[in-house]
Order: C-alpha cells, then sequence, then structure tokens
C-alpha cells in the first residue's frame, strides 16, 4: 500500500525560445507513516513536483495520487488529504492568527476546531499570538501559521516545502519536534530542504532529484553507507595545493577531503606538508548526507549503493 504516488510524471514547459523540461519520468512511491525526503540543487523539479501534487499544476503526462485519489480527475479528495507548507509567506493581512485558522478550517467542513487550534497554537509557540493581526507577526512567526494552516485540518500527508528556510534555531527545533510527534503519530511526511543535516536526521528514505530526473532513490541509511570512503576535516589559513583542492570540499577555512583508508590519509597529510600547510582541528570521520548529495550531484553515482531507479 502507498499513500503518495508519482507515476512517470513528466512536465514541459514551451514558449518563443524552445521547450524546457523540469521533470523527465519521475517515478516513486510513499509509503504510510513514512518520513520522506526530496533533495535536489536549485531547479532540480522539487516545487514543481509538489505543485503537482497540490493541484496547483499539470503534469505534461503520468499521473499522482494522494490516499489513492487522482490530484486531477479526484481534486477534493485528494487535497483533503495534504498539508503542504510552501517556500513563500503568503497569508492575509486583515485577519488575525486565531481568524485565520479558524478559516483554514471552514474551507475543510470544520466549524468547530478550536481544541486543535488550540492544540496547534500551543505546540508552534504560537499560544501568546492567537490574537495579533498577521501583520503584526515577524517572519518566523508568519512561518509557523502557516505550518498550523497546513495542519489545522489533520492531514494525513504532511508536504514541507523547505520549512526552515531563514528561520532561527528555535523555531527549527519547535517545529521538528512537533512533526516528529504527529510522524510517531501515523502522519506521513513529505520534506524538501537544503540543510541536509536535517535530512539526514529526520528522513527514513530519501529521493534525490537532478535536472528533473530522481538519480537516488533508498534508505537514507543505504545512502549514507554507499559512501565507502571517511572524510579527513580540518581548518586551514592558506590555499590547498591544486591536486588536493580538486578532490576537496572547502567552506570558508574547513577544509574536507575524501579518504579510503589509513594510506589515504597520510598520503594527504604528506602532501599538506610538503606543500608547508599547517592544518588545525584535525579530525577524521564518516562522510555525511552532504558527501553523499555532492558526490551524486557531480556524477560520481554507484547505483547498487544508492538504488538509482532505471
Amino acid at each position: 500500500m502507498t499513500v503518495v504516488s508519482f507515476s512517470h510524471v513528466t512536465k514541459r514547459y514551451s514558449g518563443p525560445r524552445g521547450s524546457f523540461t523540469a521533470l523527465d519520468d519521475v517515478s516513486f512511491d510513499i509509503q504510510p507513516g513514512e518520513f520522506f525526503g526530496l533533495l535536489g540543487p536549485n531547479g532540480a523539479g522539487k516545487t514543481t513536483l509538489i505543485s503537482i501534487l497540490a493541484g496547483l499544476g499539470r503534469a505534461s503526462s503520468g499521473s499522482v495520487q494522494v490516499g489513492g485519489y487522482d490530484v486531477v480527475t479526484q481534486y477534493a479528495q485528494a487535497r483533503r488529504q495534504l498539508g503542504i507548507v510552501p517556500q513563500e509567506l503568503v497569508f492575509d493581512p486583515f485577519f488575525s492568527v486565531r481568524e485565520t485558522l479558524r478559516i483554514q478550517s471552514g474551507y475543510f467542513g470544520l466549524p468547530r476546531n478550536d481544541d486543535w487550534i488550540d492544540e496547534l497554537l500551543a505546540s508552534l509557540g504560537l499560544a501568546d499570538k492567537g490574537e495579533l493581526n498577521m501583520r503584526q507577526l515577524s517572519g518566523g512567526m508568519k512561518r509557523r501559521v502557516l505550518v498550523a494552516q497546513a495542519l489545522v485540518h489533520r492531514p494525513p500527508v504532511i508536504v514541507l516545502d523547505e520549512p526552515t528556510a531563514g528561520v532561527d534555531v528555535e523555531l527549527r527545533q519547535t517545529l521538528w519536534q512537533f512533526i516528529s510527534r504527529l510522524n510517531r503519530q501515523g502522519h506521513t511526511v513529505l520534506l524538501t530542504t537544503h540543510y541536509l543535516e536535517e535530512a539526514e536526521a529526520l528522513c527514513q528514505r530519501i529521493a534525490m532529484l537532478k535536472q528533473g530526473r530522481i538519480v537516488a532513490l533508498d534508505r537514507t541509511s543505504a545512502l549514507l553507507s554507499g559512501a565507502a570512503h571517511t572524510m579527513l576535516r580540518f581548518k586551514l589559513d592558506r590555499e590547498l595545493p591544486a591536486d588536493l583542492a580538486a578532490q576537496a570540499r572547502v567552506t570558508g577555512r574547513i577544509v574536507q577531503i575524501p579518504a579510503r583508508d589509513a594510506q589515504q590519509v597520510e598520503a594527504v597529510l604528506a602532501r599538506l606538508r610538503e606543500a608547508g600547510c599547517a592544518p588545525e582541528d584535525l579530525e577524521i570521520g564518516r562522510a555525511d548526507l552532504e558527501d553523499v548529495f555532492l558526490t551524486i550531484m557531480q556524477g560520481d553515482t554507484r547505483p547498487a549503493a544508492v538504488g538509482v531507479q532505471p
């Protein structure tokens, strides 16, 4: 049994300058109760796929079902299965937080929903904001209200499209504690995020999109175990030698270089000494999801390890 099913979904755009394929034959299923991650660089097709799932866009070909309902031919039934938190901060400036949630409840035929609204406000740190006008809220508080709106009809499937982009640490922790509790209670969660540490910590399975195609699809643990190498991490205040720079990931002063065994670690250290580099805070750790993601996006995939679809 599946709760969300994408079957051979293709989306093409045509214009005076030619056509563009945003999604190319995308197929995968999400099981009930899963916490599923959809990852990819900007422009990979994630938001396009979610828009089709939500009924806000139409696939050029293929089909999408939610809870057994087709998102095109059975739109009303499919939409009731979904609670979607969009990337953009969209709100009505004429209503208070509580009024906004009551109106959203009314869309789904739930006129007496105050007990659940109270629980949402408390769980999302909005208990003291219920009577404030939406215009009075900070960006982070508005995003909390968007989450509450998505959950106000208790949907079995929760879709989070970059829910923590640009928000503070407190909101992230509050949000993930609440969403994880809902997931444990049986709600299915589909998450897109650029914070790969979130995906690694939360998601049981992950699909990776690149240029509109699925390039990896597997359990998070399998994706991580497929990265056989460890990572040599250190800080450096000067340029790396060109041969090491070609294989390194550099973030500010932090350098990460893959090393499959002790011999490779010693070879890297010897090359650093030879180049006059003095690494600080040296450590060796396993590859994380960001390492796996970058490897796959750069085209160095291993189908047996990452479950790439045919």
